[in-house]
């Protein structure tokens, strides 16, 4: 009965042992485990703020979608012939530019024509600018085939329509001559005939002033 007991003591205190021992490492566990929530909040902290930015890109930066060029007025000179068809006669007008080039203003101003009774339009209408870029001071317009095909014809309409388109764009710093293109090439003579249009031509201010 002696050697029983002690056997039994023996296990109870081994059983001990090892509840202990799993209490011990179930506790180390749950300490592990706050210690790496813990970190793994803190791991990438950019993370949570970039859910919150909108509109970013890959480079952090925000783009403002809603910004939109500013507009600004400016004084320009336009040229619209008379009704007699002899002279230019400079009219000054105050335009609104948005995102277009100074340069495309002026000639949209000048496909709509004149605001005064006394002038006539010289661009023909349905006429479409498709581009104007300047290079090494030649301005470079090209019209759309409505610029030919629905001219009025005669050599004083023609003076006066390529010289309404000179003599204004003229007026801006940079520009000291203009190079005529239809859809986008050049023509021995874009009108009737009568001006030499494949090289640039430079303004001729006596047609007005």
């Amino acid at each position: 009965m002696r050697k029983i007991r002690k056997v039994s003591g023996s296990r109870l205190i081994l059983f001990m042992m090892v509840v202990l021992a799993l209490l011990t490492l179930t506790l180390m566990g749950c300490g592990q485990n706050k210690d790496s929530v813990s970190q793994g909040g803190n791991q990438n902290p950019g993370a949570a703020q970039g859910d919150n930015q909108t509109g970013s890109d890959e480079s952090g930066h925000n783009d403002d979608i809603s910004a939109k060029p500013a507009q600004t007025e400016q004084k320009v000179t336009l040229y619209f012939s008379d009704d007699q068809a002899m002279r230019l006669v400079p009219e000054k007008r105050t335009v609104t530019k948005g995102d277009e080039t100074l340069e495309e203003v002026i000639l949209r101003e000048l496909i709509n024509g004149p605001k005064k009774d006394n002038l006539v339009q010289t661009i023909p209408e349905g006429t479409k600018l498709l581009s104007v870029s300047v290079v090494n001071g030649v301005a470079y317009v090209n019209f759309s085939k409505e610029f030919q095909t629905k001219h009025w014809g005669g050599s004083s309409g023609e003076t006066m329509t390529l010289y309404s388109v000179v003599n204004s764009l003229a007026k801006l710093p940079g520009i000291e001559k203009v190079q005529f293109l239809l859809e986008g090439d050049k023509k021995e003579s874009i009108l009737n005939g009568n001006m030499d249009t494949t090289v640039p031509l430079v303004p001729d201010y006596s047609l007005g002033e």
